[in-house]
């Protein structure tokens, strides 16, 4: 059964035809340095360009996950962080805002600070704590799928069945969210493209996204411009895997995906309204 709401802190997202969540990146080290802002006012004017775009969901992110990258002390993502929430909130009030962190100090401060879903890499694996936080504050919650942390991640990741192994292990941390309060209706799963992966594993839960969006809950997938289309592609520079990345939006939109997570929304946007154009097109009255 496909889900057609998000509850999320005292509102729900229709999620009957696919949204775009927005990337606000605040890391300075991001893999895609096109996505990276600085500061308050440079993140106020990409969320105002995304949400002219097309988004619904503003991803505002402190600290790096790429492959091979280090973790950001707790402090150093808050000052980050936590102005930019509040300057988002104030600015643009009905607009949904995530916080991507793991740390559950983190994500209570954005909490506060008005942020509506935790986004959480680990699925809450790292800071179990981070979902009664969620809990507490009523929020929206993603569960994400990862083996090892960002550090080793990518060090000879290895699956037999990899939809099926991957499948049961987003169940795992459902089951332990719904333990710290979390009820299905708050719980968005994403099946990890990029976090402990080979090419393989990443194409295999792109090609079966429909079994994790039958699972009953809402699903969201992040694939803009990641490593696996340099995999698959040669395209070294993340620069170049626009065109790539807009075919797999197009082929997970197809697939029925509540949610895709973006660097590029209009362009994102497009491609998805015309799909959905095409599948919505009728004959004229009297033509058969």
């Amino acid at each position: 059964m496909r889900r057609e709401k998000w509850r999320i802190r005292g509102r729900e997202i229709d999620v009957r035809d696919t949204v775009l969540m927005g990337v606000i990146n605040l890391t300075p080290d991001s893999f895609f340095a096109g996505s990276r802002v600085a500061g308050v006012d440079g993140a106020l004017r990409r969320a105002e360009e995304m949400l002219k775009g097309g988004a619904v969901i503003l991803d505002v992110g402190g600290e790096s996950t790429r492959p091979g990258s280090d973790p950001v002390p707790e402090d150093e993502e808050k000052r980050r962080v936590i102005p930019v929430i509040r300057a988002l909130k104030e600015e643009f009030p009905h607009v949904p805002i995530s916080i991507d962190t793991y740390k559950s100090s983190v994500a209570e401060e954005a909490l506060e600070a008005g942020a509506d879903i935790v986004n959480d890499i680990s699925g809450g694996e790292f800071d179990p704590q981070i979902l009664k936080v969620a809990s507490r504050y009523g929020a929206g919650v993603i569960l994400n799928h990862i083996r090892g942390r960002p550090k080793d991640m990518q060090r000879s990741p290895h699956y037999g069945d990899t939809v099926g192994e991957v499948y049961r292990e987003l169940m795992d941390r459902v089951r332990r969210a719904k333990a710290a309060g979390l009820d299905g209706e708050r719980i968005c799963i994403d099946p990890g493209i990029g976090f402990g992966k080979r090419l393989v594993d990443n194409l295999l839960l792109i090609k079966d996204a429909r079994v994790f969006v039958e699972s009953g809950f809402v699903v969201l997938y992040g694939v803009s411009r990641k490593s696996f289309i340099k995999m698959a592609l040669g395209y070294e520079r993340p620069e170049d895997r626009l065109y790539a990345t807009l075919g797999v939006h197009a082929y997970l939109y197809l697939q029925g995906v509540h949610i895709l997570r973006v660097h590029d929304v209009r362009e994102t946007r497009d491609v998805l309204e015309i799909l959905k154009r095409v599948r919505e097109a009728n004959p004229p009255n009297g033509i058969s």
